[in-house]
């Protein structure tokens, strides 16, 4: 049976939280996928507040370590979400 994992990041604050973010996903990236990054952007601002998709693979004991790491960020939420086939 295939596992399929989607993890979610909410990072309520970019300017302050992503060098530490960037440099966790570094280490992780040969179980990352997919990336998306998410933020409102308009002519006048850029949001602080930034959402980033990941979908992961290879690896399966790596995935809640990455989790985990991710967590200890302060200022960063993490939510998952497992499909298996």
């Amino acid at each position: 049976m295939a596992q399929f994992k989607i993890l979610g990041i909410l990072i309520k604050d970019r300017i302050k939280e992503a060098d530490k973010t960037q440099d966790v996903l570094t280490r992780y990236g040969s179980i990352i996928s997919s990336r998306m990054g998410l933020h409102e952007v308009s002519t006048e601002k850029c949001s602080r507040v930034g959402m980033i998709i990941l979908q992961l693979a290879g690896d399966s004991n790596q995935w809640g370590r990455l989790e985990e790491e991710l967590g200890g960020i302060e200022g960063i939420e993490v939510q998952n979400m497992n499909f298996f086939a």
